[in-house]
């Protein structure tokens, strides 16, 4: 096992919070095929907006929990009751309109399967099907957005998506692997690079 405080990570993971550094450590940057977890991760960086991702991520397991594994089918019919619900359990982030984004969104996601294939067909081809990898020295090398997280905010704004500025779609990218941006000196940067995409 790696020595947390010895072993050279991104310069933005806080060691004292065990769960971000697992989540460095192991998620953050790894290539996603899946469409359920890109659906995860879409929906949890909506939720972000406009808070810290570790707020999210310590509600991560109730986020589960109360939206189904993240199952689109399921959240596309969530009722008015549901949501009213939803906005009575403080384990999530108890904001209606991200709440709505999220039927939403999974109601657009369907469509966007039936009309792909699966979204993972349909994301990656922002990045042409292959992760972006960035040199990043300092903590001034990480980008906010960049050219494709523009054209994806664009495209999924004109589906009908909520919450998808291009900001949030460059962290949807960061998380799912589309860009590498591990700094040079971070043990993940190469454990990613030497990976192969596993796309189905």
């Amino acid at each position: 096992m790696k020595n947390i405080q010895q072993t050279c990570r991104c310069q933005w993971v806080d060691l004292s919070k065990p769960d971000y550094v697992e989540y460095h450590d192991k998620e953050w940057g790894v290539p996603v095929h899946d469409d359920q977890t890109l659906f995860e991760f879409l929906t949890l960086e909506a939720a972000q907006a406009g808070l810290s991702w570790y707020t999210v991520l310590r509600k991560r397991e109730n986020y589960r929990t109360l939206f189904d594994g993240f199952d689109p089918h399921k959240i596309a019919r969530y009722s008015d009751k549901k949501v009213e619900k939803l906005l009575g359990d403080t384990g999530i982030i108890r904001n209606r309109a991200k709440i709505l984004a999220a039927i939403n969104n999974a109601q657009r996601f369907l469509e966007v399967q039936n009309e792909f294939s699966s979204f993972d067909t349909y994301i990656w081809r922002f990045v042409d099907g292959k992760p972006i990898v960035n040199e990043i020295r300092t903590p001034a090398d990480y980008m906010a957005t960049s050219p494709e997280s523009d054209a994806m905010s664009k495209d999924l704004r004109q589906r009908g998506f909520k919450f998808v500025g291009s900001t949030i779609c460059y962290a949807h990218m960061q998380a799912t692997g589309m860009v590498n941006d591990h700094a040079l000196d971070c043990f993940r940067r190469n454990e990613i690079l030497a990976m192969r995409s596993k796309r189905a």
